[in-house]
């Protein structure tokens, strides 16, 4: 546990870094329309990261699949750097689709974390793996600045900085994943594949999730270049996005208590709640960078983590390692169209339309729930 605690901690202090400076780098040189680009690399090699990983813990072990996920992100990661540096847009999404390998065998850690315990604690063993990533909430937006002026001090381009540092993060994060003992996952019964998509009880977790990591993803993805547009330093940049990715990992030990307490499905229903009263915060509020915007991360943080840990905890007992992976897989590659459409959304109508178009996305697990009860009370 201490060792999927770190590794993951590390990793999301990496996607912090890397994600943001390579937001803002894409909007610089290539307009508002190309901000998305980055984020959606991110997303991509995320999602493949996932479904390797999911197979190679099936046939290899934890840790062999931590080693592989993280040694390919610590050499993307360096390639995304070298792009920064020399100005190649298309090295570095490239380097930043090879670096989202890791962050997907990252995510992956939650299932490992719940079957280490019992079935009425699995929610919460989940829970505190996704807290590692409030070490990256605290620490990784508030780097930014920091290391961007360093960068710039050794004649570099200023947000070549902070992907840099992400190289050195990921590597940590490789070399931690080795206090982990070499495993052999057992698979009990023939693993389903994607054939696993056809179950009805999947429905609602999947939806829930994908739902919910549309609307963060793109709510998330433009709120650089929204406070870039107002006039705002990276330091400004920096702390709002703590209060986002605070809400999306500091308090998941809550959300696993709520989901081990009153259900998973219920868990899902207070998200969506969360993530729609962030979404019209966003739309009312787009320039109070002071109040409104970090109320409103904050609460997008929150909503998703509450979906996360309440669609992860259904699934946690339901699939197979590698299944899991390839759930993973199509959850993660669903927000790279998020992080593209938002580009676009956000050049054509503003960070008002974003919020309105990912509100509504929002509530689409709520068709679910009610066909759900409806079916229930008959």
């Amino acid at each position: 546990m201490s060792a999927l605690f770190a590794t993951v901690a590390l990793m999301n202090t990496a996607q912090v870094l890397a994600n943001t400076a390579g937001t803002l780098i894409a909007a610089e040189t290539s307009g508002p329309g190309a901000s998305g680009l980055p984020s959606a690399a991110g997303v991509i090699g995320t999602a493949v990261g996932a479904l390797l990983s999911g197979a190679l813990t099936s046939r290899h072990g934890r840790r062999f699949a931590l080693l592989v996920g993280y040694g390919s992100a610590t050499a993307g990661a360096l390639a995304a750097s070298i792009g920064a540096v020399i100005g190649s847009l298309i090295l570095m999404l490239a380097g930043l689709m090879t670096l989202g390998l890791g962050n997907g065998a990252a995510q992956l850690s939650r299932y490992l974390a719940a079957d280490m315990y019992p079935a009425e604690r699995k929610a919460f063993a989940l829970s505190s793996v996704v807290w590692a990533g409030t070490i990256g909430a605290l620490t990784g937006p508030l780097m930014i600045a920091p290391t961007a002026h360093a960068a710039k001090w050794l004649d570099l381009p200023d947000l070549s900085g902070p992907i840099m540092v992400a190289g050195l993060a990921v590597a940590l994060a490789a070399a931690t994943s080795f206090i982990l003992p070499p495993d052999e996952v057992a698979q009990s019964t023939k693993p389903e594949g994607w054939a696993v998509f056809r179950r009805p009880a999947l429905k609602l977790p999947l939806t829930a999730m994908v739902a919910a990591q549309i609307t963060m993803v793109a709510v998330m993805t433009m709120t650089p270049p929204q406070l870039h547009h107002l006039g705002h330093g990276l330091d400004v940049v920096g702390w709002i996005l703590s209060a986002h990715i605070f809400g999306m990992f500091a308090l998941s030990p809550i959300s696993g208590r709520i989901a081990d307490r009153i259900g998973g499905r219920r868990t899902i229903a207070c998200g969506i709640v969360v993530l729609a009263a962030a979404t019209v915060l966003a739309i009312m509020l787009p320039s109070s960078h002071t109040s409104g915007l970090p109320i409103s991360l904050f609460l997008l943080g929150y909503g998703w983590n509450l979906m996360f840990v309440g669609g992860s905890s259904l699934l946690s007992s339901m699939v197979q390692t590698r299944e899991k992976g390839a759930i993973d897989a199509v959850i993660w590659g669903s927000s790279a169209f998020a992080s593209i459409g938002s580009g676009h959304l956000f050049g054509y109508g503003g960070y008002p339309l974003v919020a309105g178009v990912a509100g509504i996305l929002a509530l689409l697990p709520v068709f679910l729930l009610v066909r759900r009860d409806a079916e229930t009370t008959g």
